[in-house]
């Protein structure tokens, strides 16, 4: 549509752009298309009735659990939030964070080409876990923590939440400028670093909504996080680091500066040493770095799956697609 000699659109560059490749990967509805416009054109809302903190949440909470009843969740996605599917374990489905240590996450900012690795099952557990497909992977954008900004009191800084890749962070920086921010791949270390420093746990974010892929790297805080909130009450949406914490006996001298720390509740000094539950633990690192004798590690668990290492998983990719 024209106007004095202007060109008007009706949907703006980046929602054209999120629907193009919605259009373009295989299995993704048109009711996966709404739900992924909701979830990342009004995700203060979204969380928020999700978490259970708007005041309509428990206003239709009681419509929506008797919808997600007579509707179950198959393979299809829903745009129920989460704390209204919970109950039915359809969450942990669609939607899964991957704990990363702190290494991990710099490499996921620091990727300067394109890269298409599929197949990651093995290492965020849902069906729908399609691929880390990212364009333009040095385009980032940092967006105030929705479920920070859900809390009356909530930890600082509120603007840790990294938005990584196309079509995803023209889309937030489009639709929220008053919250969000271009940010080179160094401020994005910066905030990884600083968020580490506090004890929060970086987790790699995928969802089926937004193409079965990895969009965004969250660091969270148990107290305000809704998906670590989930997690302690039995939905398992996050998937372990593929470590566990081990502690050793010998430098250990019970200063209980782990367990302070530790955001999964992992670490006890009942027997009065640090002892980890290794069903609890999820590998996220914070506990190393916290540890003033260096006492704890970090180790392999392959029970707890594979460690997102991108590097090694674009390296795998190569070889597979050269042979």
């Amino acid at each position: 549509m024209k106007k004095n000699g202007l060109r008007f659109s009706l949907i703006s560059p980046a929602t054209k752009a999120f629907f193009q490749e919605g259009k373009t990967t295989e299995g993704y509805s048109f009711w996966d298309f709404i739900h992924g416009y909701i979830y990342a054109r009004w995700p203060y809302l979204y969380i928020c009735i999700g978490k259970g903190d708007h005041p309509i949440a428990k206003k239709i909470a009681p419509v929506l659990r008797v919808w997600a009843r007579l509707f179950p969740k198959k393979d299809k996605s829903t745009t129920l939030p989460p704390s209204i599917t919970q109950a039915s374990g359809t969450t942990a489905d669609g939607y899964h964070g991957k704990v990363t240590p702190l290494d991990q996450a710099r490499q996921l900012v620091m990727i300067n080409e394109p890269i298409a690795i599929d197949d990651l099952e093995q290492i965020i557990p849902y069906v729908r876990a399609r691929a880390i497909i990212q364009e333009n992977p040095d385009k980032i954008v940092v967006i105030d923590c929705p479920c920070r900004s859900a809390m009356s009191e909530p930890c600082l800084p509120l603007d840790v939440c990294l938005i990584i890749g196309e079509p995803f962070a023209s889309f937030v920086i489009e639709h929220h400028p008053d919250r969000s921010r271009w940010i080179t791949q160094e401020d994005a270390i910066r905030i990884l670093e600083d968020e580490d420093a506090r004890g929060h746990v970086h987790h790699a974010f995928f969802k089926d909504a937004m193409f079965g892929r990895f969009y965004a790297i969250c660091n969270c805080c148990s107290c305000c996080c809704g998906a670590m909130k989930a997690h302690h009450n039995g939905t398992p949406m996050l998937a372990s680091s593929g470590y566990v914490a081990k502690v050793d006996k010998e430098i250990c001298i019970n200063c209980n500066t782990c367990s302070d720390y530790c955001q999964f509740n992992a670490i006890t000094y009942s027997t009065g040493m640090g002892h980890v539950d290794e069903s609890l633990c999820m590998g996220c690192g914070i506990c190393v770095d916290k540890c003033p004798e260096g006492a704890i590690t970090l180790l392999r668990d392959p029970s707890k799956g594979i460690p997102l290492e991108i590097y090694k998983l674009i390296g795998k990719a190569e070889k597979i697609h050269s042979s």
